[in-house]
């Protein structure tokens, strides 16, 4: 960007800034709900439409040569992305084939493409400060509740407006730091999922069936592995009949966009204290708000801490059919995950309680990994039993000698006649290599 060029911009935005700000004064005084994103967009545009005729004239003083229509486009569009998206950031956002954005201060920018590749990109600032402020502009316009980006908050965790995830750091870091994860709300069911080489058609089958039969599952894997998705996948096989609550740090799972499949349902979302350090409000107390609110369904974004004791408690007081995710890299060791997370809730259960709990509340486990850099489900286990400091279970799908699950030990007959009543083929239980071999 020539020095002339990002001065009209930042020129530009300021003024729209400005025109922004003194309409939202203008609503809170006179009591009106602010602007919606669009009619924000709006009036920027006539703002900007209208500093354009004083560049041109400006620039005609000083012997410059005007800005060309598509020169005009992109200032409008820069300026835009400045004041109401996230600046140089926004086009890499917007960008369909990229996955995510990692950014270093103004040293580097690498992003994450949707086919796994990891390419190098310009940086998106110009200073380390630069960036420190797009991210306090971004927490003030685009968060829910309040935000603080400084040295007494070195780090900041946001939902941008499309649903993709910011986490950001500073003081903390080398440079300031910021790594933007996109979500991608399309893929939304099984057969799509299939249809991208995450399941094959026999797990298809077999988790639409758990899911009508109203197993409690818990979905594990790597950061990135695509939990988050297989879950919204399960969801969505949910019978339009049945109430869910989600509990998340951030709306991620995004039953709002499937309305008509979830005609009832309430979504919670985690918050922070304020700059006092009050009225936090925890996914643990969300988990205790959700089973008060009549759930068919209690679903948990992401269980990493002592919101798994509520959890568990809502699967084992008739909550059945209700999902989750956490970290962990397979199917067993979701187990004493789960067990050190209980503990974290401070119960002072034993730890054979503790096991008896998870043993009753649980029924199955699915672990998604990255096989030849396709995301896979590997493994399924189902939860048989507790036998002291020990869960007691059956891998009933396994990996495979090419990294697909494939049938392993054999489902309890309760567990296939529940599975069979809901639609699932037995069949393809029969082919220990996989029922796509001959």
């Amino acid at each position: 960007m020539s020095a002339t060029r990002h001065v009209s911009v930042a020129r530009v935005a300021k003024a729209v800034g400005e025109a922004l700000a003194d309409e939202r004064v203008r609503r809170s005084v006179a009591g009106r709900l602010p602007l919606a994103l669009d009619d924000e967009r709006e009036l920027a545009r006539s703002v900007i439409v209208g500093h354009l005729d004083v560049l041109a004239g400006e620039h005609l003083a000083n012997g410059f040569e005007p800005l060309d229509e598509e020169e005009e486009s992109e200032l409008v569009e820069a300026a835009l992305a400045k004041v109401l998206g996230l600046g140089r950031i926004q086009p890499l956002l917007d960008h369909p084939d990229v996955n995510d954005i990692h950014i270093r201060g103004c040293a580097s920018t690498h992003l994450k493409m949707t086919d796994g590749r990891r390419v190098a990109a310009a940086p998106v600032v110009d200073t380390d400060e630069e960036l420190v402020e797009l991210i306090r502009i971004a927490a003030t316009r685009m968060g829910r509740s309040e935000h603080r980006f400084d040295a007494a908050n070195p780090e900041l965790n946001l939902q941008l407006p499309d649903g993709s995830r910011l986490f950001a750091t500073m003081e903390v870091s080398s440079r300031p730091s910021v790594i933007i994860r996109k979500h991608r709300f399309e893929l939304s069911s099984l057969a799509e999922m299939e249809e991208r080489g995450l399941v094959d058609q026999s797990l298809a089958e077999f988790l639409a069936a758990a899911v009508r039969a109203k197993r409690n599952m818990i979905i594990a894997g790597g950061t990135g592995s695509g939990k988050t998705t297989m879950l919204r996948a399960l969801l969505n096989e949910v019978p339009s009949s049945d109430r869910i609550v989600t509990i998340e740090d951030a709306y991620e799972l995004g039953l709002d966009r499937f309305e008509e499949l979830h005609p009832d349902y309430d979504m919670l979302q985690s918050r922070p204290a304020n700059i006092e350090g009050r009225g936090a409000v925890t996914i643990a107390d969300l988990t205790r708000m959700a089973l008060r609110m009549d759930p068919d369904r209690v679903v948990v974004g992401e269980v990493r801490g002592g919101e798994a004791f509520p959890m568990l408690m809502a699967m084992s007081q008739g909550n059945n059919g209700s999902m989750c995710t956490m970290h962990a890299d397979s199917t067993k060791t979701v187990f004493p995950k789960l067990a050190a997370y209980v503990s974290m809730a401070e119960t002072g259960l034993p730890v054979e309680t503790v096991n008896l709990l998870i043993a009753t509340a649980l029924h199955l486990v699915i672990h998604i990994d990255h096989i030849d850099g396709v995301r896979r489900v590997v493994s399924i286990r189902e939860v048989v039993d507790a036998d002291g400091a020990r869960i007691v279970s059956n891998e009933v799908f396994k990996p495979g000698l090419d990294g697909r699950a494939v049938p392993g030990y054999p489902l309890r007959d309760g567990t296939l006649a529940m599975l069979e009543a809901h639609g699932f083929d037995a069949s393809y239980l029969d082919k220990p290599d996989g029922w796509w071999t001959s």
